[in-house]
């Protein structure tokens, strides 16, 4: 049996963006021994790769690939057999010349497939790989990224057809997860988290009509959800959780 006061967490997108938020800001609590983050390309993680802690361990890993994702989870299983905290941050709005639909002329199977594939699919790979370190006696959280925008329920503006389909496919893999979930690691909360529009590269284009008290800094975004994070109740696992701690609609 586990009872160990320092916990290890493994944030996975941590290369920027909220991600690399919950790196830092989980570094500097003094309860945490260990932050395994991954990154999917050196170029675009400097910040995460020049931060000089010996609690840091960086891994890379391209989430859409199924094979680094268990390679990944084999290598910290090396160092360590319980994972008290797993914070997925890694999610795609647009890239390159991808941007959301606005119309349905403008959608295309290449780009609904990279949504989910970044969005969906690996969440769920990371799922299946992450389960043996949550198979402890200690309570722990498997936390996802999600968006408001992925709730079935709350749209009435339509539009970004590829990134709420996605969305929403992700929150139903984790409300699915979380009831196998319940039977083999009883002892874990598996939520979606909805961040609020958060100043990162991902929402960049889209801040111009948001009013400045809702743009929230990343700092910010990531100690609210920490807040949230540590409120969670065995009995929130599977839901859809707002980053003031209230619920969303499915």
């Amino acid at each position: 049996m586990s009872n160990s006061f320092l916990k290890t967490a493994l944030i996975v997108g941590g290369g920027k963006g909220i991600g690399l938020g919950f790196v830092r800001q989980l570094l500097a609590q003094d309860d945490i021994e260990r932050v395994y983050a991954t990154y999917r390309r050196v170029e675009s993680a400097p910040e995460l790769l020049a931060i000089d802690d010996p609690k840091l361990h960086c891994l890379q890993m391209d989430i859409t690939d199924e094979s680094q994702i268990a390679g990944v989870i084999q290598s910290i299983q090396a160092e360590t057999k319980i994972m008290h905290y797993v914070i997925n941050s890694v999610g795609v709005l647009h890239e390159g010349e991808m941007q959301p639909e606005k119309s349905l002329r403008q959608i295309n199977s290449d780009q609904l497939l990279r949504y989910f594939r970044v969005n969906s699919v690996g969440a769920m790979l990371l799922f299946k790989y992450v389960q043996p370190l949550l198979k402890h006696d200690d309570r722990s959280v498997m936390a996802t990224i999600s968006a408001k925008v992925g709730s079935i329920g709350d749209n009435e503006i339509g539009g970004w057809y590829g990134y709420r389909a996605s969305k929403a496919a992700l929150n139903m893999f984790i409300r699915t997860s979380s009831i196998e979930y319940k039977r083999t690691c009883p002892n874990a909360i598996l939520v979606a988290l909805h961040p609020g529009t958060t100043d990162t590269r991902l929402s960049l284009p889209f801040q111009r009509n948001v009013p400045p008290e809702k743009l929230f800094s990343v700092d910010r975004t990531v100690s609210q959800l920490l807040t949230v994070i540590e409120g969670l109740k065995p009995t929130d696992s599977g839901k859809f959780v707002n980053w003031d701690g209230s619920y969303l609609p499915w």
